[in-house]
């Protein structure tokens, strides 16, 4: 039997046992073997494949494409690698050789051999270069590189330990330098660095290594270094003492004898968008989409923008990007260029790490010319959306490396949306506990109680409380502190109306999300919201609209989000896509399934149905505080956590479906 080797870090190889190189010049076709090879050849049901690389398409186009794909792998690996039947595909996993498999298992092994066997084997980011332009594919593929990257991380970080212990300096800094190149606030890296130069007395070197590090964390995150950290410093300084005079102590920063500041929100500086038409009279549209962009990134409370006249001061191509960061005094920066070419116009724009120059995200916009300034105001839109929602993302991941010691109120409650996003009963309480910290560190804080009402509205939506009514009933008084402390933010309007949505009160609801979104037209998480309340209130058209502006603004639709719009589907008797949506979703939560049942249900796929609904229930019984078991007329009380219609005759739909799929 032939066998397959696929290199996957750092790009993409397939060859076969002979050496002969796989030919699959299709992205798709990679895409499609690289993701049944991370999951050990494990078989995936075609419409999770299908809807995963075609997720855009109509379910007969993706499942053709599907199989126009799967010939393309037959034809390149031979029969007998791949395992396909009519419901599912996978690969023969002991004729596959995958690298990032081999690379887990060393970083599981945690021997100092296998820990540098594992950093030898990570070239890159999964899949550097691969362009597949699907959103499901792309979350799914930015949900493994950061998770890849992690583990590298951590290797990393027992690798330098390891070799510390082991008097072997040379592999320690190696390790140490390569952290700092993914990381570089991290303590740990410039620890061992310190260590070393100090260990060779290079005192001098390990003490300006602290400096930096010091202005770096103050600048970046408000913080002081670590108790560990710090500890170095001084032996440090005592070990130089004794060899010549007693050097001044670095200067300190303001306000450091009070303690550490609370964490800045994340910053960011909008350089001058690039003419690149080739004439200069249309600087004029170039320099409108950049005021614009500053203009709408101004309206998310959670970020602090540089002003015009700051950033226009850096015009110009090759800009050197960690230099202006500095200079400015922001952690992120955006870069763009307009480009006119005949009728058609189009757009770039970039969000840039500023320390470390690494490139977040980026995205390209086309449009016709003639209508230039609609397609103005959507790209604006869409790009602050985009920007706000993925800077949000990189301030959560940064919150999550902070040792317990260097967190703030603000650090915590981001600490805190990365927990919640998990949808978990663990995570939520864990979500909880962060955002009371930083209730308790910063009573003022709308953010905090923000965040702690959300914990609750978790409980609620997913039964993990004996009591939902109360439960509840604390998500309205901390949803109406948050909105006190901070009237002018958006999202804390919008988690008051999406509780008012679940007490019956829909007037009170749909003025809460509408002001929440003429606070913030680009905040996506209200318009979903406002969305679930039309869905509640019967008008199910009303609540598609807004979740397709939503997409508009960003496409990067998040799994909470996709099951709002099948809901939506369902409420409108649309079950075909209904189901085509659900299924794009990554994390199967139990509210997904219990549409994704219904919806099954009410468009005859009977199997499909009773399969989800085991599962639904399944998940139910080991979650729930109070399970139902698995009789209809027990469920019906429960099932509005998920939409609190106000028409009886919407709930009948509901219970018919899943009656229909099993319920009894």
């Amino acid at each position: 039997m032939a066998g397959l080797k696929l290199t996957l870090l750092g790009g993409f190889e397939a060859l076969l046992t002979n050496g002969e190189a796989v030919d699959l010049p299709a992205q798709k076709d990679r895409a499609l073997l690289a993701f049944l090879a991370i999951g050990s050849g494990a078989a995936h049901s075609r419409d999770r494949l299908a809807g995963l690389l075609w997720s855009e398409h109509g379910d007969q186009q993706a499942r053709d494409s599907l199989k126009q794909a799967l010939m393309h792998l037959r034809r390149g690996l031979g029969a007998d690698l791949l395992r396909a039947d009519r419901q599912s595909i996978g690969l023969d996993p002991d004729a596959v050789s995958v690298d990032t498999l081999l690379f887990e298992r060393l970083v599981r092994d945690g021997t100092a051999e296998a820990l540098a066997q594992a950093a030898a084997l990570y070239h890159g980011d999964l899949l550097d270069g691969l362009a597949v332009r699907d959103p499901a594919f792309e979350d799914w593929l930015m949900v493994e590189r950061q998770r890849l990257r992690q583990l590298f991380e951590r290797a990393l970080a027992a690798l330098m330990t390891k070799a510390l212990a082991g008097d072997d300096a040379e592999s320690a800094v190696d390790a140490a330098q390569r952290l700092l190149l993914l990381d570089p606030l991290s303590e740990a890296a410039c620890r061992t660095l310190m260590q070393v130069h100090g260990d060779r007395g290079e005192t001098v070197q390990a003490l300006r290594l602290y400096d930096r590090l010091r202005e770096r964390l103050y600048r970046e995150m408000g913080v002081q270094p670590e108790a560990a950290t710090r500890a170095l410093y001084d032996r440090l300084r005592q070990q130089q003492a004794t060899a010549a005079p007693i050097a001044r102590a670095p200067a300190a920063e303001p306000g450091a004898a009070q303690g550490a500041p609370a964490a800045a929100k994340p910053s960011i500086a909008v350089l001058p968008f690039l003419n690149l038409s080739g004439d200069p009279e249309q600087r004029y549209f170039s320099d409108g989409v950049t005021e614009d962009i500053i203009t709408e990134l101004s309206r998310f409370r959670t970020l602090f923008v540089i002003a015009r006249h700051s950033s226009f001061q850096y015009r110009g191509a090759n800009l050197d990007v960690t230099r202006t960061g500095h200079e400015l005094g922001v952690r992120y920066l955006v870069e763009g260029s307009v480009r006119r070419i005949g009728d058609r116009l189009r757009i770039t724009a970039q969000l840039v790490e500023a320390v470390s120059g690494n490139h977040l995200w980026a995205d390209r916009y086309d449009g016709d010319a003639a209508d230039v300034l609609s397609l103005q105001d959507d790209i604006v839109r869409a790009i602050a959306a985009t920007l706000g929602d993925r800077i949000d993302a990189a301030a959560r991941e940064r919150a999550l490396r902070l040792s317990p010691d260097a967190l703030s109120a603000y650090d915590h409650v981001l600490r805190s949306e990365a927990h919640l996003m998990r949808f978990s009963k663990e995570g939520n309480a864990e979500a909880r506990r962060l955002a009371q910290k930083a209730v308790d560190l910063d009573p003022q804080s709308a953010d905090a109680h923000l965040h702690l009402a959300w914990t609750h509205c978790m409980d609620h939506l997913f039964g993990w409380v004996a009591d939902r009514a109360q439960t509840l009933g604390a998500a309205l008084a901390l949803a109406q502190r948050a909105v006190m402390l901070d009237g002018a933010a958006s999202r804390p309007r919008s988690l008051l109306g999406f509780v008012h949505t679940f007490r019956r009160e829909y007037d009170e609801a749909r003025a809460q999300l509408r002001t929440a979104i003429d606070l913030n037209p680009n905040d996506v998480e209200a318009r979903a919201l406002y969305g679930v309340c039309l869905i509640a209130a019967g008008e199910p058209d009303g609540a598609l609209e807004q979740l397709d502006i939503a997409k508009r603004n960003n496409p990067f639709e998040v799994d909470w989000v996709i099951v709002c719009r099948g809901a939506a589907l369902f409420t409108a008797r649309r079950y075909d896509e209904a189901i085509a949506a659900l299924k794009r979703a990554h994390n199967q939560t139990n509210e997904l399934r219990c549409w994704l049942a219904a919806s099954y249900a009410a468009a005859g796929r009977i199997d499909d149905a009773r399969a989800t609904l085991a599962e639904f229930l399944r998940a139910a019984e080991r979650d729930m505080e109070r399970f139902p078991g698995s009789r209809l007329d027990d469920w019906k009380p429960d099932l509005g956590r998920f939409v609190e219609y106000r028409d009886a005759g919407a709930f009948d739909h509901l219970f018919a479906a899943l009656r229909t799929a099993g319920l009894r």
